[in-house]
């Protein structure tokens, strides 16, 4: 027999498409980010799996990890600017 229920990750994997069609909706400057969002949400999926039972949920973390990441990233750029 099959699964009966949807795992986190396909469920977190289905959040980024919903994301993806509903994002059309939006301007068209605003529509670029549209699939970045969408590979954000896919990035930790796999490890939210583990700890989450909430797609949306898996899909916001994941999303959340991925914003951090890269505000530490612009924060280490501009502190390399500086000491130059």
């Amino acid at each position: 027999m099959g699964r009966t229920f949807k795992s986190v990750r396909m469920g977190s994997q289905e959040v980024a498409k919903r994301w993806l069609k509903a994002s059309r909706a939006l301007n068209k400057d605003d529509q670029v980010y549209r699939q970045k969002l969408a590979e954000m949400v896919k990035m930790h999926s796999s490890e939210a799996f583990y700890a989450l039972d909430d797609p949306l949920e898996a899909a916001v973390f994941s999303v959340l990890i991925e914003l951090l990441k890269e505000t530490d990233r612009k924060a280490v750029e501009k502190r390399d600017d500086v000491d130059l």
